[in-house]
């Protein structure tokens, strides 16, 4: 059985959960309990606080933790990354009052800074060749300049309206981070095989979320041409239609081409396209 640590609240946890029923597994969160058996999958879920995830993995409590890459790199643990998740993004951004006349990173020499993220701020301080107080705050760290705590802060971003609510603005971007599925990379045969069945199934999730499926009806002469624009992952499929001279016609494109795709395709007599979701793609 793989025990797999999770976050026990919040955006990563509900975007994990939401994952992991993605991919088959399926869970009964309804009573939330501190331990959790998936009933149609070797895995087991604990569930925890964001910031413990690290090191429950590092020591082998769990075998694998999908956490925030914030926190991996904040706590210097040795877990090995085995994916980049692409949820629960946001970034690490240093704020300072709108009215401190901020002039750029050397306004920060000899300032107070706030921060739950001690570690990532020294590194960019060091980097940057700044010599500033770091005060470690621990939950709400945005009220800090207005309680006169410190001078600025170095916090989580997502959209920026804390900043706002609070008199802050961002001034300097930092670090990006996203979910993260980590390991401590002691994993047994058996463990193995089920973390590979999992990936293979990850893989397929996130491959799909980025491709749209699309039908269509086009003249025949078209169909070559079509062919170039829309090569699908082998080779798009062809059927005749009734009507003389036209054909039915499938293929899979990325979702960040579909529209560009659609003004080709109209302009050599395609008609009637349909653009669907694709539920699972499997490489």
């Amino acid at each position: 059985m793989l025990r797999l640590a999770l976050q026990s609240k919040g955006r990563l946890s509900e975007e994990s959960t939401a994952l992991l029923r993605e991919i088959g597994i399926d869970l009964d969160d309804s009573h939330r309990k501190f331990l959790l058996q998936a009933p149609n999958f070797p895995l087991e879920l604990l569930y925890m606080r964001d910031d413990d995830i690290p090191q429950v993995v590092s020591d082998g409590t769990a075998a694998l933790g999908i956490v925030g890459l914030n926190e991996v790199v904040e706590r210097g643990l040795p877990v090995e990354i085995v994916k980049r998740l692409g949820f629960s993004t946001c970034r690490i951004s240093l704020a300072v009052p709108k009215n401190a006349g901020y002039d750029g990173p050397q306004w920060f020499s000899g300032k107070r800074i706030a921060t739950s993220y001690p570690r990532i701020l020294a590194d960019w301080l060091q980097e940057k060749g700044i010599d500033a107080k770091v005060q470690v705050i621990t939950g709400s760290v945005e009220v800090a300049p207005a309680a006169g705590i410190a001078d600025a802060i170095f916090d989580i971003v997502s959209s920026g309206g804390t900043l706002v609510a609070n008199g802050l603005q961002e001034v300097e971007k930092v670090f990006w981070s996203e979910a993260v599925l980590i390991s401590n990379g002691k994993l047994d045969k058996e463990d193995r095989s089920v973390l590979d069945e999992m990936l293979f199934r990850i893989d397929s999730a996130m491959v799909s979320r980025r491709k749209k499926y699309l039908l269509m009806n086009i003249p025949r002469e078209a169909v070559d041409e079509a062919i170039r624009i829309i090569p699908a992952m082998r080779s798009p499929t062809i059927m005749p239609l009734a009507a003389e001279g036209w054909c039915s016609m499938h293929s899979v494109v990325e979702e960040a081409d579909l529209w560009e795709k659609i003004k080709r395709l109209k302009a050599i007599g395609a008609e009637g396209i349909l653009v669907l979701n694709i539920d699972k793609l499997i490489p």
